[in-house]
């Protein structure tokens, strides 16, 4: 809108005129432009599939898929996405994302602020293995590409990881299983899809590369974790390694929900980290006092 002055001297408004009307339509249609939803009265379209189409045929896997990546995908691909999710729902309460949501839900928020407080949890330490594995891969992958053989690029790839972010490797060993028990499962499934033609298996082979390496380094087995294992389909699914961690907090966060949804129900309050009967170590110094005042 243009201002000049009137007669008296006080500005006064004129009217927009159609062409200024039309640069800020096109300014605000720019500022929020999406290629993933079409939004009009009465119509809802999901990467150009109208939403009545998707609705009773399309799988939320699929949906994620879809909206992430811009396209439906197969069925082989589908599924082994829907496993890494149902693998990843949770751990217990002695995960750190679980038991923020029952601490939560204890001191009195609500389902969602419980959820938002857990899900904040899941960053590089506790959260960020998976992200950081399918990197690993990809490195790897990158030194195979510009020439090198498997067993070298995999102990490059490793030694340049530990050298940047130390000694411990993402999506192998496990503090609390000896063999993670759903790493065995997902691998079988990765398999099928790869003598199916569905993946490649490209990095199924650098992880059991990098699982040989860490064997023969350690004199022990060094077996793949969930982490290990999911990052593996999120890359030979061709997810770029920031979505595993997305993709991963979409799957553990049906875990959070439904912990937070349990301590409601149990209607106790303020519940800390450890029970109260059990006292934690105070390493500070003993008792001293201030000396006394002379006044």
């Amino acid at each position: 809108m243009s201002t000049t002055n009137d007669a008296s001297g006080q500005p006064s408004s004129s009217p927009p005129s159609a062409a200024h009307n039309a640069d800020l339509a096109a300014l605000c249609a720019d500022y929020w432009r999406t290629s993933i939803i079409d939004i009009h009265p009465g119509s809802i379209a999901v990467r150009g599939y109208p939403i009545q189409e998707l609705i009773g045929r399309v799988s939320f896997p699929q949906m994620i898929w879809l909206m992430l990546r811009g396209d439906l995908p197969g069925e082989g691909e589908a599924s082994l996405l829907e496993a890494a999710l149902v693998a990843s729902v949770d751990h217990g309460p002695q995960a750190p994302s679980i038991a923020i949501s029952r601490m939560a839900t204890s001191c009195g928020l609500p389902l969602n602020g419980a959820m938002a407080s857990a899900l904040n949890a899941l960053d590089d330490v506790h959260g960020g293995a998976g992200q950081q594995a399918v990197e690993l891969y990809e490195a790897i992958a990158r030194l195979i590409d510009a020439g090198s053989e498997l067993e070298e690029a995999v102990e490059a790839g490793v030694e340049a990881f530990i050298a940047t972010h130390g000694k411990y490797l993402p999506g192998f060993g496990h503090r609390f299983h000896p063999v993670d028990p759903r790493a065995g499962r997902l691998l079988e499934l990765v398999d099928a899809r790869v003598a199916a033609g569905i993946i490649g298996g490209r990095y199924a082979q650098i992880a059991r590369a990098i699982e040989a390496l860490l064997k023969k380094r350690k004199d022990k087995p060094v077996p793949m974790n969930i982490d290990g294992v999911t990052a593996v389909i999120y890359a030979e699914l061709g997810f770029a390694p920031e979505l595993a961690r997305g993709v991963f907090c979409l799957s553990r966060a049906v875990g959070i929900l439904a912990h937070a949804w349990e301590q409601r129900g149990r209607g106790e309050r303020n519940k800390g980290p450890m029970p109260r009967q059990i006292p934690y170590a105070y390493t500070g110094p003993r008792e001293r006092h201030l000396e006394p005042d002379g006044t």
